[in-house]
């Protein structure tokens, strides 16, 4: 039956439709609340491409089938005013890294790690590419000529390899750091290649960094984003961190290399700038080249500002000068002379503008006068691209997944996807309120506070104070499958969810008191926000419960034996329990090195020594309160052992607890039935201790 599928797939005249494929499906919301089940049965909305006339959007949608545990991803188009949108794939596989070509007339994909084309109505199908080693990422020149495309070489040497003899032996021979990566064991790593391009196959194909141990782009979740072509199809730009083991593990300085296709030389533009250097985009008219650039080495969460630099004079300028938020996403606008970007600011993600003014009686180019906020309201933007005469871009908040949202110069903001509109319809959100809570140290700190759908203000409600992650991600109008706080609340939790400190879009200085100070201030933080809500009437003060995943994981852990017993159950997800072993466990050495402060055996660093005398481990003898623990055993950033630990310890000391551990999940939970069991957990704990 699938053969058969496929076959009816691959022709040139069918556009991929199929009955046995996992895609939308009507979904009726009986009490009107939001479920685990129902949201994972949203289309999730992604990877917006503009068409070269910029009136029509093609996107994706991923679909789940519970019963199966699957996702499948179709292609869509919608014009630019929304006015007709149209589902163009129907595959068994998923479509993905979609992107029009030959001026609008095709679009080109990848398929079972295979480059397709087909035209814009979903007709037409017909495969480019049979590369052995598989394609993961695309871009056509502009000419059409050529094709940028990544695909993994071997970089790990295999026992079998050392000893030919020992062909069945499954043991790795490790010299060096970084081998391991997030969940994988690193056997391969990505590389850019180019190809001739006839129009209808690939020939010539080239590895631009043949011999080369590095990877481009970066691991883990680098993409084509990380490279671009030259309008005049010469030149390609790409992202490489040009170090291994430990000298990889322990620095961020990746750089823009520029490959000249004709001379086969490349070139460093950003050798000096320290920290991350990525995602370089050339202007339109092909005399600049702008990126994303941290200052410091080894600083991960460090300002990501945008640079430009002329490529004849090699002169680089600083856009965002006196912009004290990270760029998250850009692009530039049609004239070469100013820039469209993303970033987040006091607690929600917005568009704005910058232009580059060439006027000496204008402010300096480097003046945030410049720039202009181009959206408001309680959402986020997660990207930007242009339109005809519009920006479009990926909106979501706490109450709505992903949409395709056109986005008028004048603010004006219109649904064009409208992908989740009947389910939506029938569910009740709770309130999401914006309240500033002030610190111990006198700054105002936003705190979101979800309410209950149906919030009666006479009753008392149990609350389950939220604690981000990262430990550097603001807590903004995100949307999430797994920490969604509209599904708290829709099972009569209020949630708090503050910003504390360390946390990005409230200044530089908010965003990086945290580096050394695990257990800290932000832990002052949170004991302000859950006893300032606890006042309120309708907060019943003897029903507390917090909740967190990976460094929110360490913060429950590390309040549960600091919280005076103000919590009544827990619950950390992905938390490092031991500090010392954190530090000699994970992979990425720069951010224990940074946020640590360095090694544990160090005696004389004594911002180390704060931050190990803050492990939650040394804490584990006030514990005193019901704690649940969820990890995943390939999550190799905080290794599922740290769970283990915590949940041994609770055991050890008699306290009530439990522990979900999933042999196949990472630090996130990816798979459709794993997500759900972790939702009726969640609950069936906070409701055994809370209700």
């Amino acid at each position: 039956m699938l053969a058969s599928l496929m076959v009816a797939c691959n022709t040139k005249e069918n556009n991929g439709a199929s009955d046995n494929v996992i895609g939308k499906k009507p979904v009726e919301v009986k009490d009107g609340r939001l479920s685990a089940e129902i949201l994972h049965l949203l289309g999730q909305v992604s990877d917006i491409k503009v068409s070269p006339d910029g009136k029509t959007v093609l996107y994706g949608v991923s679909y789940a089938d519970i019963a199966l545990n699957k996702r499948n991803r179709e292609l869509y188009t919608a014009s630019i005013d929304g006015a007709e949108k149209k589902q163009i794939t129907s595959s068994p596989k998923s479509e993905t890294g979609a992107q029009w070509i030959k001026n609008g007339e095709k679009i080109a994909f990848l398929y079972d790690g295979q480059l397709w084309e087909m035209n814009p109505d979903g007709y037409g199908r017909t495969q480019i590419s049979n590369y052995e080693k598989g394609i993961e990422g695309f871009k056509f020149s502009p000419d059409g000529k050529k094709l940028l495309f990544i695909s993994s070489v071997q970089s790990f040497k295999k026992s079998s390899e050392i000893y030919p003899d020992l062909d069945k032996a499954s043991g790795r021979v490790i010299n060096d750091l970084m081998y391991k990566h997030w969940d994988e064991w690193v056997q391969t790593i990505p590389h850019p290649f180019i190809a001739d391009y006839n129009g209808k196959t690939l020939s010539n194909i080239v590895d631009i960094m043949d011999g080369e141990p590095f990877e481009s782009p970066l691991k883990p979740s680098g993409g084509i984003e990380q490279m671009d072509w030259s309008p005049d199809s010469k030149t390609v730009a790409y992202t490489s961190r040009k170090k291994t083991g430990k000298d990889y593990a322990r620095s961020t300085n990746s750089d823009i290399y520029l490959y000249n296709i004709e001379t086969k030389e490349t070139k460093n533009i950003t050798e000096g700038m320290n920290g991350y250097d990525m995602n370089p985009k050339f202007s339109p008219d092909g005399k600049y080249i702008a990126w994303q650039s941290m200052e410091r080495d080894g600083y991960e969460s460090d300002l990501n500002r945008l640079f430009a630099m002329n490529l004849e004079t090699g002169e680089k300028s600083y856009i965002t000068n006196n912009f004290d938020y990270n760029v998250d996403e850009f692009c530039w606008n049609k004239k070469s002379d100013g820039f469209y970007f993303v970033a987040c600011v006091r607690g929600t993600t917005q568009l704005f503008a910058k232009t580059v003014s060439t006027n000496e009686n204008d402010a300096s180019e480097n003046d945030t006068s410049l720039i202009k906020t181009l959206t408001n309201g309680d959402h986020d933007y997660a990207s930007v691209a242009l339109g005809d005469n519009c920006l479009v871009g990926l909106r979501h908040s706490m109450s709505c997944p992903n949409e395709v949202y056109k986005v008028d110069f004048d603010g004006t903001q219109t649904n064009i996807s409208h992908e989740n509109d009947d389910i939506l319809a029938q569910i009740t959100m709770g309130r999401v309120e914006e309240r500033w809570i002030e610190t111990t140290t006198k700054e105002k700190m936003l705190t979101w506070i979800v309410y209950p759908p149906h919030f009666d203000s006479s009753k008392k409600y149990p609350t389950i104070l939220y604690c981000q992650g990262g430990p550097q991600n603001t807590v903004s109008q995100f949307w999430s499958t797994r920490w969604n706080l509209q599904l708290m609340a829709a099972h009569d939790y209020i949630i708090v969810a503050p910003n504390r400190h360390g946390v990005p879009g409230f200044g530089q200085a908010w965003n990086e008191q945290i580096s050394g100070d695990y257990g800290g201030q932000n832990m002052k933080d949170y004991l302000v926000a859950i006893d300032e809500l606890s006042k309120e009437p309708y907060v019943d003060e003897t029903r507390l419960g917090c909740t967190g995943a990976s460094y929110g994981g360490f913060s429950v852990y590390w309040l549960a034996g600091n919280h005076n017993k103000r919590f009544k159950a827990f619950w950390s997800h992905a938390g490092i329990m031991n500090l010392e072993a954190q530090y000699l466990e994970t992979e990425e050495m720069w951010f224990v090195d940074w946020d640590l402060g360095g090694s544990y055996w160090d005696k004389s660093n004594k911002t180390a020594q704060n931050s190990y005398a803050n492990s939650p481990h040394l804490f584990v003898d006030k514990w005193d309160t019901p704690i649940a623990v969820s990890h995943g055993e390939l999550d190799y950033r905080i290794l599922a052992s740290q769970g283990m630990m915590a949940f041994n310890a609770a055991q050890l000391r008699g306290i009530p607890s439990r522990m979900l551990i999933y042999p196949d999940e990472n630090h996130w939970i990816t798979q459709p039935q794993n997500g759900i069991l972790f939702q009726r957990e969640f609950f069936r704990w906070f409701d055994e201790w809370l209700k």
